[in-house]
C-alpha cells in the first residue's frame, strides 16, 4: 500500500501502475469534502516521488466522484475573498502536480463524474468511461462555475463552443456524447474497465499514444484565431443570456471567464477562472442557490423517514379522469405503479387517456422513452367506468369536482369497497381534510394528496395530514409520491393548506393594487422581472378566474383577513365569465399557435373592466408595486410556521419554490426576508399599515426583527 486513508487509499498493481481508490467512509458517494482534498493532496505529494508505471484514479463505489461536498460551501462562501482564493489556489495545485506527474494517467470513470470529480478527470491524461457514465459541471446551478480548473481544461480539450455549452447550462452528458465530442477517450464494459486503463498507460509507454501532446495541449492557449475566438464566445453569450435570464448570472460569468482565458497559458488562465469563482460566491444568488441545494437534500432526508416502514403500493386507483385525472394515471404508470382510472363518463376516460398518450408521445419525440415504453405504461393505465378491481388497490387518489357534498358522497362509496388497508387520498386544492374525513368510516385511512397542474411538469405534491390521519397513511401517501417522482412535503390541515394559503395573500394584493390605480401590465412587468417565471394577471388566467374566485372564499371563510372590502377586477372578469385561458379571455385574450398552445394577446375589453373597479389611477413605482406583492406573502409564510402548518421554514420555503414558481435564487419568501433583515422588513411594512391585517408583521417576525435573528 502505497497510501491509506479515510477517503482514498493507493497501491501498485502488477504491472508497475498504481491505482488511486476513491472510497469515501460514512457516505454512500465520493465528494470532495476538505478530508477527501488533504488526503489527495498527501497521496500525490507521494506519487510525485514513486517509481510508477503510470497512475489510475478510480472508485470503490457507483460512481466516480459526484463532485464538491456542498453542505461545506455555506461556510466557505461567508469567507473573506482571499480566503476563498486560497482555497481555490490549494486546490488546484493538486490537480497541477496530478496533470505534471512524470508518468501518464487515466481516470476510470464509473458512474457520475460531476463538478470537482470531473474536473480531476479532466487533469488526467486520459478517461476512459462505461455505458452508464455521466460527466458534466452543475456549478452554474449552484450560482457558481468550476473552480479546480475546468472552465480552463475543458476547452482546450473539447473546443470553446462544446464548452460553452457544457459549462453554460449545468448540463449533464451521457457517455456517448462525451465520446463524441472528445470529453472522455473510450467506453468500455464495467468488468474491463481498470484493464483498459492499464492498456492505455503501457500504450503510452510504449510511445504508440503521445499523452505529454494531450499535456501540453490542455496547459496551452486555445488554437483559434482572434476571429474565430470572438465568434465562439460572442454567441455562445448571446444564446446563454437568453437561457439563463438576467437573474442568474452564473453561466455568462463562466462564458466571459473562458473568453477572457482562452489566450492564455494555464498558471494564468486558473487566476481568471479564480477570479469569476470568488465574484459568483460572495453573491445573493450563490447562497441562495447552494441553499436550495441543501434545502433540497433536507427535504429527501425528511421523505426517507417517512418512507423507512412504509406500506408498499403496488396498485393505486384514480377518481376522475379528463386532464388531472390523465395527468396522475401518468405519472403512477411511468414511474412502475398500474393504476386504474376511473370516471362516470366514456368521454372523461377518452380525455384522461388521451392525456396520458399525449404525454408519452411528447418523450418518446424527445428521445426519453422507446415505442415500446409508450405501449407498456399505456397497458398500466386501466380505464374504468366502475369500481371493479379497485379492491385490490393500496392507494386511491379523489380528483373529482371540488364540491364538499358531492366528494363526501363518493368517498363513502368508495370506502366500503377497500380493503381496510387501502388509503385514500383527496387531491383537493382547498376543502378541509378533516370536514372530508366527516364521511369517513376508518378516516385514519384518508389524507390530502394535492398535486399542482400540470402534474406532469410541477415537481410538489402536499400530502395533508388530517387530525384523525394515521402515521402510516402519511408515509404510505409521502413513499407512493416519491415513487411517482415527486417531491412530498407533509403539510397540516387548514384552508388553503400551505401553497394556495400562501398564494391568496399574494392575489389579494394584487386586486388591491388595482383597485387603488394601479396597471396590471405593470404589476406583471415589474413581478416579472423580481424573478416570478409569470405575472399574478398571467398566473390568474392560467389557473382559471372561477378556480380562483372560488378559492379565495374559501380562504376568506377560514381567514378574515383576507376578505376583500371591495369589488375586485377578478370577481368583474367572472361575472362576465371571462375565466382566462379556458375561456379565451381573462385578464389577456388568448389564441392558439401552431403548436395548439394558447398566445397570451391585448384583451381590448379589460380596460373598461378594470375602469369600473378602480376609484382612481395613478403612477406606482416598480418596488412599491413588489413591496405591495411580497409582504403579504411573507407575512403568511411566517404565520404558517407559526401555525404549525409545516415544521420548518425549508419546508415553507421550498412548497413556494416548486408549487409555485417562487423565484430559486431568492431561496423563498423566509430566506428572502433574511436576505435583508428582519427589521428592514418591518419598518417597510409599517409604511402600508393602512392598507389592513394582510400588511401586519407575524408575531414571530416582530420577535426574530427584535432579537436581530433569522430565519435560517
Amino acid at each position: 500500500m502505497i497510501y491509506s486513508g479515510t477517503a482514498l487509499n493507493a497501491s501498485l498493481l502488477s504491472s508497475g501502475i498504481v491505482n488511486l481508490t476513491f472510497d469515501l467512509d460514512d457516505s454512500s458517494v465520493n465528494k470532495f469534502n476538505e478530508k477527501t482534498l488533504k488526503e489527495l493532496g498527501e497521496a500525490v505529494d507521494i506519487l510525485k516521488k514513486t517509481d510508477a508505471v503510470g497512475l489510475i484514479f478510480s472508485s470503490a463505489k457507483p460512481a466516480f466522484i459526484v463532485g464538491a461536498d456542498i453542505t461545506e460551501f455555506t461556510g466557505m462562501f461567508a469567507e473573506a475573498e482571499e480566503t476563498i482564493d486560497d482555497w481555490l489556489v490549494h486546490g488546484n495545485q493538486i490537480f497541477n502536480d496530478i496533470e505534471d506527474l512524470p508518468y501518464p494517467t487515466v481516470s476510470a470513470v464509473n458512474g457520475m463524474a460531476l463538478g470537482g470529480g470531473f474536473e480531476l478527470a479532466l487533469a488526467t491524461d486520459f478517461r476512459v468511461g462505461t455505458d452508464v457514465s455521466v460527466v458534466g459541471f452543475p456549478e452554474v446551478k449552484l450560482g457558481i462555475l468550476p473552480g479546480f480548473g475546468g472552465t480552463v481544461r475543458l476547452p482546450r480539450l473539447i473546443g470553446a463552443d462544446n464548452a460553452n455549452q457544457w459549462i453554460g447550462t449545468g448540463s449533464h452528458f451521457k457517455a456517448n456524447q462525451a465520446l463524441a465530442e472528445g470529453a472522455i477517450d473510450a467506453i468500455v464494459g464495467q468488468e474491463n474497465l481498470i484493464s483498459a486503463c492499464e492498456d492505455l498507460i503501457m500504450q503510452s509507454v510504449d510511445g504508440k499514444i503521445d499523452y505529454q501532446r494531450v499535456r501540453e495541449q490542455k496547459k496551452s492557449p486555445l488554437t483559434l484565431s482572434p476571429i474565430e475566438l470572438n465568434v465562439a464566445f460572442e454567441t455562445a453569450l448571446g444564446l446563454i443570456a437568453a437561457q439563463a435570464g438576467k437573474n442568474y448570472p452564473a453561466p455568462i460569468t463562466a462564458v466571459k471567464v473562458m473568453q477572457k482565458a482562452a489566450s492564455s497559458s494555464r498558471e494564468a488562465a486558473l487566476k481568471i477562472e479564480h477570479a469569476g469563482f470568488v465574484k459568483l460566491a460572495k453573491t445573493e444568488v450563490a447562497k441562495n442557490l447552494v441553499q436550495m441545494f441543501l434545502n433540497d437534500q433536507f427535504l429527501n432526508s425528511k421523505a426517507k423517514k417517512f418512507i423507512k416502514n412504509a406500506p408498499k403500493v403496488n396498485k393505486a386507483g384514480v377518481l376522475g379522469a379528463g386532464i388531472m385525472g390523465g395527468g396522475i394515471a401518468y405519472q403512477s404508470a411511468l414511474k412502475g405503479t398500474p393504476i386504474l382510472m376511473k370516471d362516470i363518463a366514456k368521454e372523461g376516460l377518452d380525455l384522461g387517456m388521451n392525456e396520458a398518450s399525449k404525454l408519452l408521445n411528447k418523450r418518446r419525440l424527445k428521445g426519453k422513452i422507446d415505442a415500446e415504453k409508450v405501449v407498456s405504461t399505456l397497458s398500466d393505465i386501466s380505464p374504468v367506468l366502475d369500481y371493479k378491481g379497485f379492491d385490490e388497490v393500496d392507494i386511491i387518489i379523489e380528483a373529482i369536482v371540488e364540491n364538499v357534498e358531492i366528494k363526501k358522497t363518493v368517498l363513502s362509496e368508495l370506502e366500503n369497497l377497500l380493503p381496510s388497508t387501502s388509503t385514500i387520498a383527496s387531491n383537493t386544492s382547498t376543502i378541509s381534510i378533516d370536514e372530508l374525513s366527516e364521511a369517513l368510516q376508518r378516516p385514519e385511512n384518508f389524507c390530502g394528496m394535492h398535486f399542482f397542474n400540470p402534474v406532469p411538469v410541477m415537481p410538489l405534491v402536499e400530502v395533508i395530514r388530517g387530525a384523525k390521519t394515521s402515521n402510516e397513511t402519511v408515509a404510505k401517501t409521502v413513499a407512493y409520491a416519491k415513487k411517482m417522482g415527486k417531491t412530498p412535503i407533509v403539510v397540516n390541515n387548514c384552508p388553503g393548506f400551505l401553497v394556495n394559503r400562501i398564494l391568496f395573500p399574494y392575489f389579494g394584493a394584487f386586486s388591491r393594487l388595482i383597485h387603488d390605480g394601479a396597471s396590471f401590465y405593470q404589476i406583471d412587468k415589474a413581478m416579472e422581472d423580481f424573478g416570478w417565471p409569470m405575472g399574478p394577471a398571467y398566473l390568474l388566467d392560467v389557473i382559471g378566474v372561477d378556480t380562483a374566485v372560488h378559492c379565495q372564499e374559501v380562504m376568506a371563510d377560514g381567514f378574515p383577513r383576507m376578505k376583500l372590502d371591495f369589488e375586485s377586477a377578478i370577481d368583474k372578469l367572472y361575472q362576465g365569465k371571462n375565466f382566462g385561458q379556458k375561456t379565451g379571455k381573462g385578464f389577456y385574450r388568448y389564441e392558439k399557435d401552431k403548436k395548439g398552445k394558447p398566445k397570451k394577446l391585448v384583451n381590448d375589453e379589460i380596460s373598461g373592466i378594470i375602469a369600473s373597479v378602480q376609484s382612481n389611477s395613478r403612477e406606482f413605482t416598480n418596488s412599491e408595486i413588489i413591496e405591495r406583492m411580497m409582504i403579504p406573502m411573507c407575512i403568511e409564510t411566517a404565520l404558517c410556521i407559526e401555525d404549525g402548518i409545516v415544521d420548518s421554514p425549508i419546508e415553507a420555503d421550498m412548497g413556494l419554490v416548486l408549487g409555485l414558481g417562487f423565484p430559486a435564487f431568492r431561496g423563498g419568501a423566509l430566506r428572502y426576508l433574511d436576505s435583508f433583515g428582519l427589521s428592514k422588513f418591518c419598518e417597510i411594512a409599517e409604511k402600508y399599515k393602512e392598507l389592513g391585517d394582510l400588511y401586519r408583521p407575524a408575531q414571530s417576525i416582530q420577535d426574530k426583527a427584535k432579537a436581530n435573528e433569522t430565519y435560517y
